[in-house]
This record gives structure tokens, sequence and C-alpha cells, in this order.
């Protein structure tokens, strides 16, 4: 069995925050991050000119430093933003999991001053979070019901949910599983015996070919660590694909550390990144997908639509474009999941679909995704319906341009979606 080294613990969860706040100044950046040579875009360079302006560069660009100057209350956040009373009132009172925790490297992309710019709604909360609208729930998927082991969720006959923490290095306030991220004490508990009760479970269980990593988010782990439980899932001889989910590359590109990818260059998993608006595509981003696309790892984006964030069609064919260029292949837009709190980031799903049409025949088909709704049974992707009709043998088809083709087609039994929907209620 590969040995976990000693030290190789999980990168400062929460409760030692405070700690290495003292030490951040007296102690030099690790030489992993100061030998990396990261880039700093402009407008984060006089980001850092303007708030920190007694951080260096090599300082901003060690991952630990970003994890430990986090902006997690009220104070910090009114150094930098002109707060909205909502937004001032909601982080006093906030308490339990989904904290507020924003990285000064994704703080320069929020808008100093109005409190209803996408991405800073996305992580500034406000009231509306206490609102819980029909149908929502703190556990939509009931994730925690198919839970083979704890932090194994096994809903598909050969796939599995690895949640290896409950740590993100930034929160998003839609988070599907708001209920158990960045709560340290609460009922979550991410351990190693409970990946070891997770890995019996999946040598045990030859079905599984498919193990997904998520969180939490992974990449919040020591690299040695990592390393550790990515190696011991390669030595199960039935898991033939692994897959690492995550958002670091976009709120924290400066993990993307060479020792990382060094790391990560030996195992190979695949990598879904969370996108969400084309500001993020900066020249920090960039890098980090060049460091992950050149290791060879294939890159992929999963993508939340969000009201009065990315549900304008030329917002969202500017980021997949932007992925494309930077080769992550768009795979999942998901509709916004009915968590608890949600309701003012949902749109309608007829909303989605409309999206898919807007960039179907609009641009290459690599820039367009799935659109897809989870539910406790699995994902389900949706399109709109071509299929306008049949004459005869023909189908009728509509193009993206509204042009209507037939096409031969001698099967003239096409599902009665009218009489599949009555089965259904």
């Amino acid at each position: 069995m590969t040995q976990l080294p000693p030290d190789a613990g999980p990168v400062l969860p929460e409760h030692h925050v405070a700690s290495s706040n003292r030490r951040s100044q007296e102690t030099p950046p690790q030489s992993d991050s100061a030998g990396a040579r990261f880039p700093i875009g402009g407008a984060a360079n006089e980001f850092r000119r303007r708030f920190y302006a007694d951080v260096s560069r090599v300082q901003w660009n060690d991952w630990r430093w970003q994890l430990r100057k986090r902006i997690k209350t009220v104070e910090d956040l009114d150094r930098i933003f002109i707060l909205s009373d909502d937004e001032a009132l909601t982080v006093r009172r906030h308490s339990g999991s989904l904290p507020v925790g924003i990285t000064p490297y994704y703080a320069h992309l929020l808008d100093r001053v109005d409190a209803t710019q996408g991405l800073r709604r996305t992580h500034i909360p406000v009231g509306a979070e206490y609102f819980t609208a029909p149908g929502e729930a703190s556990d939509p998927l009931q994730e925690d019901a198919r839970q083979a082991v704890p932090g194994l969720v096994h809903r598909y006959p050969d796939r599995v949910l690895f949640l290896v923490t409950g740590n993100c290095s930034t929160y998003c306030r839609y988070c599907t599983r708001s209920r158990l991220v960045g709560d340290p004490g609460g009922p979550y508990s991410f351990s190693m015996p409970q990946w070891e009760r997770a890995l019996e479970y999946l040598e045990q269980t030859p079905r599984v070919r498919d193990v997904l990593l998520s969180g939490g988010d992974p990449l919040l782990i020591a690299t040695e660590k990592l390393d550790y439980l990515l190696t011991r899932l390669r030595a199960i001889k039935h898991v033939e694909f692994l897959r690492i989910g995550s958002k670091i590359p976009v709120v924290l590109p400066q993990r993307i550390t060479r020792g990382f990818i060094k790391m990560v260059k030996k195992h190979k998993p695949w990598m879904s990144i969370h996108f969400t608006h084309p500001d993020e595509l900066t020249p920090e981003v960039t890098e980090a997908m060049e460091r992950l696309a050149d290791a060879g790892l294939p890159l992929g984006s999963q993508t939340v639509l969000l009201k009065g964030v990315n549900d304008e069609p030329a917002v969202m064919t500017k980021l997949m474009h932007g992925l494309l260029m930077r080769r992550v292949k768009p795979y999942y837009l998901y509709q916004c999941d009915p968590i608890a709190g949600s309701s003012h980031f949902r749109t309608t799903v007829a909303e989605g679909l409309r999206m898919i049409e807007a960039l179907r025949g609009h641009t290459s088909g690599y820039a367009v995704p799935h659109f897809v709704v989870d539910t406790p049974g699995g994902k389900i992707p949706l399109l709109p319906d071509y299929v306008e009709g049949r004459d005869h043998g023909d189908l009728l088809l509509r193009n993206y341009q509204g042009k209507i083709f037939r096409h031969p087609d001698g099967d003239d039994a096409l599902p009665d979606r009218a009489a599949q929907l009555r089965k259904v209620i």
C-alpha cells in the first residue's frame, strides 16, 4: 500500500486559518509557488496595489497566502466593497455551512459598488438566501440517502461520487452542497478513516468503473495527500476512469503549481472545471488551463445557468468560445438545482432550452454543452424540440434558422410523447 506522508494533511482547514494569519508575514512562500512565476493580470495587479499594497507579487502568487487571506467577514468586505444594507445584514447573521469566503485574487473580479453585478451576487450573500421556495430542499438530489458508505454516493450503476473534503477556497452562494461545505464542526465529517471506508467499498464493488472526486473542492487538499488518494484509486483494477470536479483553477488559479502538475500528470484524471462567466477567463486562468492541458489532462467545463449572471446568449457564447480557446470542452450547462434559498438564481427550464437554441448552429458544435436537469435519479439531458412533425414517410425537421427540411424516414413509430407523459403523471 502507498504510504501517506506524515505531514500530508488537508491544507488549512477552517479552524487553522487564524493561527496561519499570524505566521503569514514572517513565513516565506513555499518554493513550489515561489518558483512558478505565475502571471498577474493587469486588473489583478492594480487591485493588489490598491488593497494589498504591502504584499509582493511572489506572496500574492502563493496560493497558501491567498487561502489565509480569504475575505470572510463584514469588516473584510467593507475594506474593499461598498456593501448594501442587505449584504451587510446577511453576512452578519450567517452561521453554519456555506460561509462567506472569497480569495483576494477572485475578489478583483467583483464590482466594488454595484451589488447587482452577476459575479458579486454569486459570492456575497443577500437575504434571499433565507427564503425557501416551494420544491427547494437542503439536499434536493437526495445524495445523503444514496451513500453506500459515508461520503460515497452511488446512484448510477457503474459510477460513484466520492466526497473527499467539505472545504472550498471560495463559496458559491448557489452551491449544490451548501448543507455541508465550510462547516468543520457540523454533522458531515471528512477524514482519512472516511476515505479508507470508501476505498474498501470500491475495492469490493467491481461494477464501479468511474469515480468522480468532489466535495468541497478536492484541489484544496495537500498535493501529497491527493497523490496518495489518486494512487490508491488507480490501484483498483476495475476503476477505469477518474475525474476531479473543481472550481479552484478559476477562483485560485495559483494552486496549479509546477509541483501539482508533476503529481497529477502521473495519474491523468479528467478534470471538470466549474466556470460561470467570461470575466473569469483572466491571464491567470489561461495559464492554469495551459498547464493542465499540457500535462495531458482532458478538460471539460460545468456551468450553472444563473438568472442575471450568465443567462444572456451573448454572455454564454463568449464564455463557451473562451473555454474552447483554452482547450476546455464545454460539457454541462446545469439548470440551477433547487437548493433551499436559491430561487433568486434560478431561471426556468424553457430559458435553458432557449440558450441551447441560441448556441446550436450559431457556433461550433464543440461549443454547445449538454443542458441537464439533475434529479435524485440522475442527470436528465434536455434538447429543444427540432421535430416539427411527419408528412407521409418524411420527418419534418427545423434547423437553427427556423427553416423546415424533409428527411426520409420509413419508420412511422416515433414515440408518442403525450402518451409517455401521461404514464409518468
